[in-house]
């Protein structure tokens, strides 16, 4: 199965989640969400889920709990196929 990480600037307590563009190297993303116990995560995984039309079991976050950058793995996908999606 193919799989990718992307590097990602989460931005919590945004009026929506939408995916902003790059910034350098990683993915901006804002989240409609408040960084408390660990909902923005949950929600980053689910509105990525959502994006790329992938189960949620294929979306996961490989490291920055408690971080604005993140590091998420993406089952399924090429990290060309995530781009694609994503419309970058």
């Amino acid at each position: 199965m193919e799989s990718c990480r992307i590097k990602i600037t989460a931005v919590p307590n945004a009026p929506s989640s939408e995916v902003v563009g790059w910034l350098g190297e990683r993915l901006k993303i804002k989240i409609h969400a408040p960084a408390l116990e660990g909902k923005a995560n949950q929600e980053l995984c689910s509105f990525l889920a959502k994006t790329l039309v992938l189960p949620k079991r294929c979306v996961r976050l490989a490291k920055g709990d408690t971080s604005r950058n993140k590091l998420v793995e993406i089952d399924g996908l090429t990290r060309g196929d995530v781009i694609e999606r994503l419309g970058l």
